[in-house]
C-alpha cells in the first residue's frame, strides 16, 4: 500500500511539472505579445510626436480614448505611454542599443561580455523569414532588427525593462543588463538589485583587468569589487565571522556572485599526505562545469596568499574534480589590493585564479564609473605604447 502511495504522488508530480511547463510557457508567449505590442505603440508615438503630427495633448487625449474603450487595459496611460515611445526610441533601429546588438552579433564583439556572447551566439539558431533572396539593403535591416526584437527584447519582462529604462544610462549598460536579465532569469527585485550595485561596471572593470594580468579566467561570469551590503558585521570582524555572515544570507551573496553557483558547503575538509586542510566557501558552477573555491581575508591582498589559494586548488582537482569537469577556478576575497602588487603575484600563476575586493557597503555607482573610464585609458594608453 505505501510502496503503490509512493507511485501515484511520482505519477502526481510528473502531472504537475506538465501544468507548470505549460503555465510558464504561456506565460512567455504573452509577455512576448505584450512586449510587442508596448514597441508597436511606441513606435507610432514616437514617430507622430518626432514629426511635429502630436503634441503632448494628443497623447493624453490617446490615453483617454483608450480608457473609454478599453477600460480593463492598464498601463495606456500618459505616463505608460510616454514609456512605451523611451522603450522604442532605445532600441530603434537607429538606437546605439540596436548597434552593440548588431556589432556584436556580426562578430565585432563590441560588448565583451559572456552573457551577451552567449545569448548572441544563440539567437543565431533562431530561423528569419527573409522576403525574397534579391532583398533590398533595407528589408534586410528591418529583418535583422526584427530578429533582435523578436528573440531579444521579448524575452524579457516589461517590468524588467521598465528597471532598465530607469536604472541604466549608457547604450552598453542597458544592453548588459537586458541580456543578462535573460540569460539569468532574473526577477525586477534581482534585477534592480543588480542595477543598483553597479554589476555593469564591476565587471566591465574585471573584464579589462583580467586581460591585463593574463589570467586564465572566464570573461564576464566574476566581478570586482563584490558588495556585501546585508552583513551585519560587527567592528573588529574575524574571517570567521565573515564566513559564518555569509552562509547565514547564503541567497544573497549567490544573487551577488551571479546565478549558476550550486554551494558544496564551507569547511571543505581536504586530505593532502597525514594533514587535513579546511576550505572555506566551495561552489560549483554549472555553465562552467567546474568547482569554484571562494578563499576569504580580511585584510589586503599579500603574495603568499596565492600558494595556499593554489595548493587548495591542485588538491580539489586531484582528489574531488571528476574527470568530465573543468579545472576548479579560485576567488581570493580580500578587503582591499595593490594592483601592481596583484600584476606581480599574477604574473607567473598558472592556475586559473583571481584576487577581488570585497566592500561591506554599497558602492557609488558615479565613483566605479570614473574608475572603469581612467582604467579603460590607462590601458589604452599602455596599448599605445
Amino acid at each position: 500500500m505505501v510502496k503503490q502511495k509512493s507511485i501515484q504522488k511520482s505519477e502526481f508530480e510528473n502531472i504537475l511539472q506538465l501544468i507548470n511547463e505549460a503555465r510558464n510557457r504561456a506565460f512567455s508567449k504573452v509577455n512576448a505579445e505584450l512586449v510587442m505590442l508596448y514597441f508597436n505603440v511606441g513606435n507610432i508615438v514616437s514617430e507622430k510626436v518626432a514629426n511635429g503630427i502630436w503634441g503632448e495633448g494628443t497623447v493624453d487625449e490617446l490615453a483617454n480614448y483608450i480608457a473609454v474603450k478599453m477600460p480593463v487595459m492598464s498601463g495606456f496611460n500618459r505616463r505608460g505611454l510616454y514609456r512605451m515611445k523611451q522603450f522604442y526610441e532605445t532600441y530603434s533601429p537607429n538606437s546605439d542599443c540596436y548597434k552593440f546588438w548588431k556589432d556584436a552579433y556580426l562578430g565585432k564583439k563590441i560588448l565583451n561580455v559572456s552573457p551577451t556572447v552567449t545569448l548572441l551566439e544563440n539567437s543565431k539558431n533562431i530561423d528569419t523569414v527573409f522576403v525574397s533572396p534579391l532583398a533590398t539593403h533595407i528589408q534586410t535591416t528591418e529583418n535583422e532588427h526584427l530578429k533582435f526584437v523578436s528573440t531579444v527584447l521579448t524575452q524579457s519582462t516589461w517590468t524588467n525593462h521598465l528597471e532598465i529604462l530607469s536604472g541604466a544610462k549608457p547604450a552598453e549598460e542597458k544592453l548588459f543588463y537586458l541580456l543578462i536579465s535573460i540569460k539569468e532569469k532574473l526577477n525586477k527585485l534581482e534585477l534592480r538589485w543588480q542595477i543598483k550595485s553597479a554589476t555593469f561596471e564591476r565587471t566591465m572593470m574585471e573584464n579589462k583587468i583580467v586581460s591585463a594580468v593574463r589570467t586564465q579566467l572566464p570573461e564576464g561570469i566574476f566581478k570586482d569589487p563584490y558588495v556585501f551590503e546585508f552583513l551585519d558585521l560587527p567592528d573588529g570582524y574575524s574571517e570567521n565571522d565573515l564566513e559564518k555572515a555569509l552562509i547565514k544570507n547564503l541567497q544573497k551573496f549567490i544573487i551577488e556572485i551571479g546565478k549558476g553557483f550550486a554551494y558544496m558547503g564551507n569547511q571543505f575538509r581536504l586530505q593532502v599526505g597525514n594533514k587535513d586542510y579546511y576550505t572555506d566557501l566551495l561552489f560549483y558552477h554549472r555553465d562552467l562545469q567546474c568547482m569554484v573555491l571562494f578563499e576569504l581575508k580580511i585584510e589586503e591582498f599579500e603574495p603568499e596568499f596565492l600558494g595556499k589559494l593554489n595548493f587548495y586548488l591542485e588538491a580539489l582537482d586531484r582528489d574531488v574534480k571528476r574527470l568530465h569537469e573543468n579545472l576548479s577556478i579560485g576567488i581570493l576575497l580580500c578587503k582591499g589590493k595593490d594592483t601592481e602588487v596583484v600584476e606581480y603575484a599574477m604574473a607567473r600563476n598558472v592556475s586559473p585564479a583571481m584576487i577581488a575586493d570585497y566592500e561591506t557597503k554599497l558602492i557609488d555607482k558615479k565613483v566605479l564609473a570614473n574608475k572603469l573610464h581612467q582604467l579603460v585609458e590607462q590601458l589604452s594608453k599602455e596599448n599605445i605604447e
